[in-house]
């Protein structure tokens, strides 16, 4: 398995611009947990948001980088109660690896895993995920 550090897929020539278009269903923690991803363990804190994706798959965003990045998908919903909410379109960098790897989902962060085919997802300078390949290919499309 390959170990990935202090990666910029700004950088990498095999790298792609993208964007989600996904529906979530979220909670938000009341107490300080951890939830066990495909990709590996996500800790979370208070007020976090604990998301189940369309395609089954669960992972936690912190609350300050949730209130950025998703709106309630009813105009009903009050952001931050429980419910549908989508993702703001934003392009992200993505690559698909050839081989098993690891990386941290931050500085000090969480370890996470990918099998070959999975995507390596660079949401910001040191801020990574990793999204399984068919996961990857219900929600994503290729930025304009």
């Amino acid at each position: 398995m390959t170990e990935l550090n202090n990666l910029d897929l700004s950088q990498d020539p095999h790298a792609r611009r993208v964007v989600k278009d996904e529906t979530v269903h979220v909670e938000f923690a009341a107490v300080e947990g951890e939830l066990m991803s495909l990709e590996g363990p996500n800790r979370y804190l208070p007020g976090d948001a604990l998301i189940t994706g369309s395609t089954g798959d669960r992972w936690v965003v912190s609350r300050e980088r949730f209130d950025a990045k998703y709106l309630p998908a009813d105009a009903a919903l009050v952001h931050g109660v429980a419910g549908a909410y989508r993702n703001r379109p934003a392009v992200v960098l993505a690559k698909q690896m050839n081989e098993a790897f690891s990386l941290a989902r931050s500085a000090d962060g969480d370890v996470l895993r990918g099998s070959a085919g999975d995507w390596i997802m660079q949401y910001a300078p040191g801020d990574y995920g990793v999204v399984q390949a068919a996961r990857f290919a219900k929600v994503y499309r290729l930025a304009d």
